[in-house]
């Protein structure tokens, strides 16, 4: 392939920046080229320049439930930053991708209305969350999603209802498909203070129960399928619960260790390689199907040239 040329009208645009610092693990490679976008326009223009110069694209949100390989990412990789939300109707908010799940929680509780402070204490963008399917306590962010515009491979818009996506637990459902906005369905006329307590008691579980104060990528695997038959009698349906059963809390290769306090993250110590954290990932996973007969499926993006 013919060296890329650096685009011109396309500001902010860098070649080989560093991705770690932006990961909540805070390991990885470097991007081949690199961009900051602040909203749908930049965004946009940037998407179109690779598909111009034929560069694979990669989005990254606020970093989490993501791993950077060590030889990190060839093509475009764009941040999407900023953004802000806005009532459609009274029982609809519109968030743009790029804004914070926590911005969309204060914002939301602030007007009295119900349906997301669930998710405060939820690392990583309003787009990422989407993109992930991220869940709390048994419930899924798609749950509260009416509609979504996204921007298709071909650079048009297009607004799909929830039902028409099929998001799964974990993510999957877009095809591709980058969010621009998500469609939130709330409750108005509630109480802000009872939200902002509701929000409180979500950050506090976490505080209590996640190794918070540690590098990791969140949680490592979805939970698994919840029919009877699929898991072993009495076992709940819980990631954490059958890595813990099975010995693994930690377990360690290299510099990556399972978590004591929540098996169900994998952590990175000083020097740990992408390559360590994805080998315990898979010892993880060989452990509890031996033990359990049950698959876990990462809830970790991989994302760049993992080799072997």
């Amino acid at each position: 392939m013919e060296p890329v040329a650096e685009p011109r009208g396309l500001p902010g645009v860098a070649r080989n920046r560093p991705l770690a610092p932006l990961t909540s693990i805070g390991i990885g490679g470097p991007a081949e080229w690199f961009l900051e976008a602040r909203g749908e326009v930049e965004l946009r223009r940037a998407l179109g320049w690779a598909r111009g110069v034929g560069l694979p694209v990669t989005l990254l949100g606020g970093g989490s439930n993501l791993l950077i390989a060590d030889r990190g990412v060839r093509g475009l990789v764009v941040r999407l930053r900023g953004g802000s939300a806005r009532r459609l109707d009274s029982g609809t908010v519109r968030a743009e991708a790029g804004m914070s799940l926590n911005a969309l929680v204060r914002w939301t509780a602030a007007r009295g209305l119900e349906g997301v402070e669930a998710w405060a204490g939820t690392p990583g963008t309003v787009g990422g969350a989407v993109h992930g399917n991220a869940h709390f306590g048994g419930a899924e962010i798609g749950d509260r999603i009416g509609a979504l515009r996204l921007l298709e491979s071909d650079g048009s818009v297009t607004t799909a209802p929830r039902d028409d996506l099929r998001l799964a637990p974990g993510g999957g459902g877009l095809g591709g498909r980058v969010v621009l906005s998500a469609d939130f369905r709330v409750q108005p006329g509630r109480d802000p203070e009872a939200l902002r307590s509701r929000a409180r008691s979500s950050i506090a579980f976490r505080r209590r129960t996640q190794p918070l104060r540690a590098r990791s990528a969140g949680c490592a695997f979805r939970n698994p399928d919840r029919r009877p038959t699929a898991l072993p009698p009495g076992m709940p349906a819980a990631a954490g619960a059958l890595l813990d059963r099975a010995g693994l809390k930690g377990t360690s290769v290299g510099g990556a260790r399972v978590s004591r306090i929540h098996a169900n993250f994998l952590l990175a110590r000083p020097g740990t390689s992408a390559a360590d954290l994805r080998s315990l990932l898979e010892r993880c996973q060989v452990t509890v199907r031996r033990r359990f007969g049950v698959r876990l499926e990462p809830e970790i993006g991989f994302v760049g040239e993992f080799g072997r």
